[in-house]
Order: structure tokens, then C-alpha cells, then sequence
């Protein structure tokens, strides 16, 4: 689960000016912490369908962000990718 200060702290992190919590990178930043705690859930509920649906629209959801931004600047995308770790 994430919590206030995790989430202003992502926020923080990955703003583009202040006050900024629309950006792409902001958007992706908090989808991708949410989808590593939902696969770590799922690790422990392999039968929880439900939240494995959600778990996969959050990730359809990060690609066309990430895409997105792939076709807006290539420069800002790699520096996504190598903030969080992604694999791409």
C-alpha cells in the first residue's frame, strides 16, 4: 500500500517544476511503484484474479505512457527507464 509520505516523496523525486504531479514521469513513477507492491501480493495470492486484472491494466497503462514519451523526447525517456530500473 502506498502511503502519503511514499507517494509526495515519489513525487518529489520525479516533478518536472513544482508542484507537478501530471507529468508522464511523475504518472509512471507512481504506476510502477504500485505495480511492484501488486506483484508482490500476487506472489503470496496466486488466486486473486482481480487484482491480477488491475495489475495488467497498470501496466497496459505505463507502456502507453511510456510510450509516449518515447515519441516526445527519446532523451527523457531513457532517463525514465534507467531511473526506475525498467527493463527496455
Amino acid at each position: 500500500m502506498l502511503t502519503k509520505q511514499d507517494k509526495e516523496k515519489i513525487i518529489d523525486d520525479f516533478e518536472t517544476h513544482e508542484g507537478d504531479t501530471g507529468s508522464p514521469e511523475v504518472q509512471i513513477a507512481l504506476l510502477t511503484n504500485k505495480i511492484n507492491d501488486l506483484t508482490e501480493h500476487l506472489k503470496t495470492h496466486r488466486k486473486d484474479h482481480s487484482s491480477r486484472r488491475g495489475l495488467l491494466k497498470m501496466v497496459g497503462t505505463r507502456s502507453a505512457l511510456l510510450k509516449y514519451v518515447r515519441n516526445q523526447d527519446v532523451k527523457r525517456y531513457r532517463g525514465i527507464i534507467s531511473r526506475l530500473g525498467l527493463r527496455k
